[in-house]
């Protein structure tokens, strides 16, 4: 197992979880390449977007067939629109310890918080990054909240 991957399956063993991470030869990178390589629903794929809300960062936990709305987002924050800045690469990477395209919703190096779109709640299993573009876990919503500390809200642009 690559070693991010196994960076997130000592983070979900920490928490408690057991997981099974699954790594594929095709990327897994975006919800759609996740979903065909699963053979699940887009909507079942766990989008991790990365923020810096006044400097600080913040993680939305998105369905795969969803687009998150910045404004809701800054809304959720107490903040203005213009607040909310999608993080680079570096500064997901700094935060997290993981490469975009891999971003698990625990194990990151920072404590951030974490907002969970609603819509995932759907699902018996929702399908999230675990630590590469090509590996993934699944995990019930409940648990996937539990476990990163996330809190179910409405993301998704109307």
């Amino acid at each position: 197992m690559h070693p991010s991957a196994q960076k997130v399956a000592a983070a979900a063993q920490n928490l408690g979880l057991a997981i099974e991470i699954k790594e594929f030869e095709q990327t897994t990178r975006s919800a759609q390449e996740a979903a065909e390589a699963i053979g699940c629903d887009v909507a079942q794929i766990v989008k991790s977007l990365c923020f810096t809300v006044n400097d600080e960062p913040i993680m939305a936990l998105v369905s795969g067939a969803n687009q998150l709305d910045e404004r809701k987002l800054a809304a959720l924050c107490g903040v203005g629109r213009k607040k909310v800045k999608r993080a680079s690469a570096d500064d997901v990477k700094a935060a997290t310890g993981f490469s975009i395209g891999g971003v698990p919703p625990f194990g990151h190096l920072t404590p951030m918080t974490i907002f969970v779109d609603e819509d995932l709640r759907q699902f018996e299993t929702v399908w999230a990054a675990a630590g590469t573009p090509f590996a993934v876990f699944a995990i019930g919503p409940e648990a996937l909240m539990s476990a990163c500390g996330g809190t179910a809200v409405s993301l998704k642009k109307e």
